[in-house]
């Protein structure tokens, strides 16, 4: 339970809530980080400004990374309605080729699940070993010699460390001055529609689509447990291709979505849209990030941390591991803010940078359909590369695993899939 304090006692003075930390934002990475420094002993509370379920503009997919991750934090997949686990990918190049993907079968090593119910069921996880309150504006941060205050609409709370898991546009980030360079708005945007009456293709398998306008961006259709889909596509903001397109061209593309025939084929002539196309920007410069601020008072994780990966976009899992690595720190340095703070650094950067690098350098052959054709034969080459294909792709082990020794372990290559005992 957190504690209350009167740091000056008075008749005229109201008491203020302290706590050891202050989580602001509920999604994935506030979860893990909540639920990771309440279980160690720390006083933990969140605050969201959103009321769940709420709806998280997201392709929605939970890689090998993401998995494990839940499954250490205790997350029951069967509280999550939509969630699909993945065994089939199947690549669809420019050429109409097609390259079917398997999955191991020692477990769950992708799947897919609403961010509607998965955030809803975080929160809930995260309520049952803390404080957290829904429908709660953060307004200001401020910083002094003994800590830290967070002003909410409901407020002040007096803590030793914020963990800032707020998102792309953090307030919190922006309130102690740690914002990114003036103008970012991400690398990558990406679009997403909810499908329903999709063809068994989309219901059975999750699908990838390399078209010719949108590389070295995609488009996707995976599956949910209630018969629909996720259907979207990202491109790159980066110089060039469709990263210079306007936002009109790029709504565009949005709006004709699933009159592309490669996807037409897959969603079955029956498909149709449930609600309109939702956009969102997705940072992923992690290498670049700002982790912590404010003496080592503020750490920064998820997308506040922009740490998406930046070959696929893909978030969650990134999410999570950061809010664990963050409150890990501040268990491992409870007393000492700037410890605490460079403890998290090392560790978050020695677990993703290495990886983000190799993702920026792969980016380069698929910028044209080319270079996506020899990638996908090469793939396509044995069951062996495509096995281990599969399993590189949904970050079954991390990305640059090979060219980082320090990470080699014995089945480094083959490590079982999460929910091994529930998997089915």
């Amino acid at each position: 339970m957190s504690r209350l304090a009167n740091p000056s006692p008075g008749p005229q003075t109201a008491l203020v809530q302290t706590v050891d930390i202050v989580v602001v934002g509920a999604g994935p990475a506030g979860a893990a980080a909540a639920i990771t420094a309440a279980r160690g002993g720390l006083d933990v509370l969140v605050v969201d400004r959103a009321r769940f379920p709420r709806d998280k503009c997201c392709g929605d997919g939970l890689t090998a990374l993401a998995l494990r991750e839940l499954e250490a934090l205790g997350l029951d997949p069967t509280d999550v309605p939509s969630w699909c686990q993945v065994t089939e990918v199947v690549l669809h190049g420019p050429d109409d080729a097609r390259t079917a993907l398997r999955l191991p079968d020692d477990g769950v090593h992708a799947a897919v699940a609403r961010r509607a119910d998965l955030d809803h069921a975080l929160v809930a996880l995260t309520r049952s070993v803390t404080e957290v309150r829904e429908g709660t504006e953060v307004t200001a941060v401020s910083v002094d010699t003994a800590g830290i205050t967070v002003t909410a609409d409901d407020g002040p709370v007096r803590a030793r460390t914020v963990i800032a898991a707020d998102g792309m546009w953090s307030p919190v980030r922006r309130m102690v001055g740690a914002d990114p360079a003036p103008g970012y708005r991400g690398d990558w945007h990406a679009f997403r529609l909810y499908v329903v009456n999709v063809a068994p293709p989309a219901r059975d398998g999750l699908h990838v689509f390399f078209e010719k306008d949108l590389l070295p961006g995609y488009a996707w259709s995976f599956p949910l447990a209630d018969g629909r889909a996720n259907v979207g596509f990202g491109v790159q903001r980066s110089d060039g291709g469709t990263g210079s397109l306007s936002g009109k061209e790029l709504a565009r593309l949005g709006a004709t979505l699933l009159d592309r025939p490669a996807l037409r084929t897959v969603l079955g002539p029956d498909a149709s849209p449930e609600g309109p196309v939702r956009a969102w920007p997705i940072p992923a410069r992690f290498e670049h990030a700002t982790l912590d601020a404010a003496d080592g008072r503020v750490l920064v994780v998820g997308d506040a941390a922009t740490a998406t990966d930046p070959l696929t976009g893909e978030g969650i899992g990134q999410a999570l591991l950061t809010g664990r690595l963050a409150a890990e720190a501040v268990l491992a340095r409870p007393w000492d803010p700037p410890a605490a703070a460079a403890h998290y650094r090392r560790t978050a950067r020695s677990h993703l940078v290495a990886d983000h690098r190799l993702a920026d350098l792969l980016i380069g052959p698929l910028r044209r359909p080319g270079g996506v054709r020899l990638t996908l034969r090469a793939v396509d080459t044995c069951d062996w590369t495509r096995r281990n294909f599969a399993r590189w792709m949904f970050e079954d082990y991390p990305r640059a695993l090979l060219a980082t020794p320090r990470r080699w372990h014995r089945g480094m290559l083959r490590p079982p899939g999460a929910y091994r005992n529930t998997a089915g």
